[in-house]
């Protein structure tokens, strides 16, 4: 049996070097500095740092989307236009009208009403402002025979400084003066109405492709079902839109025939205002209904009374007929959160937000009733 070979030895540990005294401004650890403190990133000065330029950038942000508000409201009252006359371009195009055709017949039939409005509203404006302005000196002889307008004269000499006024320019200054403003109001609104008109242009002909690109945001599993409820959106906002306009124009036209058979001056502007002013939820009508008729009582006490009998009538059968019927098939939900909904939208954004609280109200009650409620009744 042949020797194993012998181990070979295991070599001996370097010697380690003693430990020489540290340097002078040099410590323990080796390093000169010394040892590393605390990571900067949790330091609390950095924290509080980043926390405030946090603040500041959220700051920031709120102080632009509050400068670009009516931008903001621009383009949500053009998206909400588009959804509410795209059910009508869709009826044209099953009647074998192609899209742009049928766009074009629905936007023509818009700027048509605004157009007609202007010429309803424009003249009685103009005209009651030059009649009033001729009937100034009139005016004037009679408040110097009333007795009691000629005592304050003898003590005051009211009536001669409202001729010097009149005389010297100086209600021609203010009338110059709101004029002026009132044309800037004009211009303002002019531009507002046009950039919305072409924005609702925009979004109605590009519509098919703006729900096109959301929908590919949403994950493809859920992508079927948010489709399904989100067209079942767009049929309630554009049923809403189209019953608030049949409703809207049902007063308007009875208002017509009302204040034309009355003998009221001016009963198409009339008219024209109580079709505006019924598009706002809640208050709208009886706004409408009060101008209206304060209006009639300026040009006779018996058709004032008569308008008032009227509106009231009216009213009832537009709350407990007209409305039900005509919104039943497309917004969902209780009075009471559609009254809840309007108070908080006219809260937030005035008239806008006003008529865009119900079918939103609706939309969320939907998604509500089809994605958080089956969502709990399985926990």
């Amino acid at each position: 049996m042949a020797d194993s070979p012998s181990p070979v030895p295991a070599p001996a540990p370097a010697p380690v070097p003693a430990a020489r005294p540290p340097a002078a401004g040099e410590t323990e650890s080796g390093n000169p500095f010394g040892l590393p403190g605390k990571p900067l990133s949790k330091s609390p000065f950095l924290f509080g740092l980043f926390g405030g330029l946090g603040v500041l950038t959220a700051m920031a942000l709120a102080q632009a989307v509050t400068n670009a508000r009516s931008v903001i409201v621009l383009i949500v009252v053009a998206m909400f236009l588009a959804v509410g006359l795209n059910p009508v371009v869709e009826f044209l195009q099953r009647r074998r009208m192609s899209r742009r055709w049928a766009i074009s017949l629905v936007f023509g039939g818009v700027i048509g009403f605004f157009v007609l409005f202007g010429f309803a509203v424009v003249p009685p404006v103009v005209q009651e402002v030059s009649d009033f302005a001729n009937s100034v000196p009139r005016l004037l002889e009679e408040l110097s025979a009333n007795p009691t307008i000629k005592q304050l004269d003898a003590e005051f000499k009211l009536l001669d400084q409202l001729r010097t006024y009149f005389l010297s320019g100086g209600v021609g200054a203010a009338l110059a003066g709101g004029i002026f403003g009132f044309g800037a109001v004009v211009f303002n609104a002019f531009f507002s109405g046009l950039t919305l008109l072409v924005l609702t242009l925009y979004f109605l002909g590009s519509l098919a492709t703006i729900k096109e690109y959301l929908l590919k945001l949403v994950p493809s599993t859920r992508r079927e079902r948010t489709q399904a409820i989100g067209d079942e959106i767009l049929t309630g906002i554009g049923g809403y839109v189209a019953g608030s306009a049949t409703i809207s124009a049902t007063a308007g036209v009875l208002s017509y025939v009302f204040l034309s058979l009355a003998g009221a001056q001016y009963a198409l502007a009339m008219a024209f205002v109580i079709a505006l002013t019924d598009l706002i939820p809640l208050v709208g009508a009886t706004i409408g209904a009060v101008v209206v008729s304060g209006i009639a009582f300026l040009q006779s006490v018996p058709l004032g009374i008569a308008c008032v009998i009227f509106f009231l009538i009216y009213q009832q059968v537009e709350n407990y007929v007209i409305y039900p019927r005509v919104m039943k098939r497309s917004v969902d939900i209780t009075p009471a959160v559609a009254v809840i909904a309007a108070l908080f939208g006219g809260t937030l954004m005035g008239i806008v937000g006003a008529l865009l609280a119900i079918p939103v109200a609706a939309a969320i009650a939907l998604i509500l009733r089809e994605v958080v409620l089956p969502r709990q009744a399985q926990l």
